[in-house]
């Protein structure tokens, strides 16, 4: 346990001394937030029984976490990785599954002070309730989409050669994905089918619902119903297809994980 605690604490030192991955990660949906209200004011969004501030604050604490726990974690292993570090790590008496357990730790850890700074400030500033029943479920989710992005985070160091290849192509899934799952843009009925079909495979829209729905003022409920009426919060559902894409992701690591540079494989 010693050690697990060790090497989270030195990889969370490591992330504080890079200002691009804190700025992006703790301070970027921050920003978001902000302007998305600025932009379209912090009414009762039409249609609907939330704010701006009520959708968007979940939302982008949801992205914090993904980008936390899938893009960093992703592009710092490759790097890494390619600069040899995990070869290094892996001749020396730490097991090997101790290091990678850190990694993840830390970035779960990232991703909770990240997801706290956006609802926080949406609680400050933007009067978001915050409701007490729901909260254990709100955890909940927090906690099992951090350890599926995770997993899905790793899945891609594995089957990418490069550090460059990892950072291409978390960012390629991320943003695109993110503008079809509720992140960016508010849920409108006319959007096309293969839309909503895409966003419904994957597993950010799913998080991002089951998270967002436990701020949701016309639902009640403590969110653990597998099923409900159309204003009971059910987040099991959601939260079954984020655990099944992290389980498979995982699975996939587990399987192809290399640990040297690609010039010596």
């Amino acid at each position: 346990m010693s050690l697990l605690l060790d090497q989270t604490r030195h990889q969370l030192l490591l992330f504080c001394r890079r200002p691009a991955a804190v700025f992006f990660v703790t301070i970027m949906p921050l920003i978001l937030l902000v302007l998305f209200t600025e932009i379209f004011g912090n009414e009762q969004v039409e249609g609907e029984t939330y704010t701006t501030a009520q959708f968007y604050s979940p939302a982008l604490a949801v992205f914090g976490v993904v980008t936390a726990c899938y893009t960093y974690l992703a592009v710092s292993t490759a790097t890494a990785r390619d600069q040899g570090i995990l070869k290094r790590v892996r001749g020396t008496p730490l097991p090997p599954s101790i290091y990678i357990a850190a990694r993840i730790l830390a970035v779960a850890l990232i991703a909770m002070v990240s997801a706290v700074i956006v609802m926080g400030a949406g609680m400050l500033f933007y009067g978001i309730q915050l409701y007490a029943d729901r909260l254990a479920a709100a955890l909940l989710v927090l906690a099992v989409g951090s350890c599926a992005f995770a997993a899905l985070g790793m899945m891609v160091v594995a089957l990418c050669r490069s550090s460059e290849t990892t950072q291409a192509v978390t960012n390629a899934t991320l943003l695109p994905l993110a503008f079809l799952s509720n992140i960016f843009i508010r849920p409108f009925h006319d959007l096309p089918a293969w839309m909503t079909i895409t966003a419904d495979i994957f597993p950010l829209k799913h998080f991002a619902v089951a998270f967002g729905n436990a701020f949701r003022p016309d639902l009640s409920g403590s969110g653990f119903a597998w099923r409900g009426a159309e204003n009971v919060y059910a987040m099991l559902p959601d939260l079954t297809n984020v655990a099944v894409w992290g389980i498979a992701a995982a699975i996939i690591a587990a399987q192809l994980f290399a640990w040297d540079p690609a010039g010596e494989r």
